[in-house]
């Protein structure tokens, strides 16, 4: 199966720092069949990049859009308004749930429209701290999964790429720690065995299931190696070009 390493800017680069980036990303990474890369820019990058993006080396992901196709939503972009600028949306990452309280409606729509549109949702879902400390993971990640995927058909369910990002393990979180690879194992294997038992076999065998959480080149491999993860979400590694270069090789020398 392909790996999908995903790079999250979030709210970092300018217009021009985004454009020198990317020049500097595609000189030093080479096409690979067997890793698809993406980054995801701030809005305003995402339209200038997308003529500057070469789409044989990595595609674009837009970090969050509004359902809503049309209408008076002052200050949103739709994923009709990102059709042919990107190839992916990140939907339901922690800070969009926790900072701008999107609920389980808005993300569900979200993946509903994104998939309307012929733009991959890539799903993210994951436990806090305290939900983790005591012992709700499954009971969080369960709701989350079938929560976004609630409006997702057996037809679409293959359109869709999963993002286990355990909020306690995200560098930017106060007092993160590193998840485990075997406790990322026992997650992953559990989403595929929820997938499964609603969508069928094939689904929980063949859909992409990501891991991000404090992403760097020295765990990268680790973590590609985990039973049931193709790939990973990284946020702050991905804005340091060599860093982000050296992820992409070790996800190529890990399919090899």
């Amino acid at each position: 199966m392909k790996s999908y390493i995903v790079g999250n800017w979030k709210m970092n680069f300018s217009v021009g720092e985004s454009s020198v980036y990317l020049h500097k990303l595609q000189q030093k990474i080479r096409a690979f069949r067997s890793v698809e890369v993406i980054v995801a820019p701030s809005l305003v990058a995402l339209q200038p990049l997308s003529l500057q993006v070469d789409r044989k080396k990595l595609r674009l992901a837009a970090q969050s859009a509004n359902p809503h196709d049309f209408g008076a939503y002052t200050g949103e972009v739709s994923f009709t308004q990102l059709r042919g600028l990107v190839d992916y949306c990140i939907i339901g990452h922690s800070e969009r749930r926790q900072l701008f309280h999107a609920s389980d409606k808005d993300i569900r729509a979200s993946v509903a429209a994104a998939l309307r549109n012929q733009i991959t949702p890539i799903l993210c879902i994951g436990e806090t701290e305290t939900e983790h400390t005591f012992g709700e993971t499954h009971d969080v990640v369960r709701d989350q999964l079938l929560g976004g995927l609630s409006e997702v058909s057996t037809e679409d369910i293959s359109k869709v790429i999963i993002a286990y990002e355990p909020i306690w393990a995200i560098s930017t979180t106060t007092g993160a720690h590193l998840a485990s690879p075997d406790e990322i194992a026992d997650i992953a294997k559990f989403i595929r065995r929820t997938l499964t038992e609603t969508y069928g076999k094939e689904a929980g065998e063949n859909i992409p299931v990501l891991y991000g959480g404090s992403v760097n080149p020295s765990n990268a491999g680790a973590y590609l190696t985990v039973p049931g993860i193709n790939g990973l979400l990284v946020g702050g590694a991905s804005l340091v070009a060599d860093q982000f270069a050296e992820i992409i090789e070790t996800a190529k020398k890990v399919q090899d």
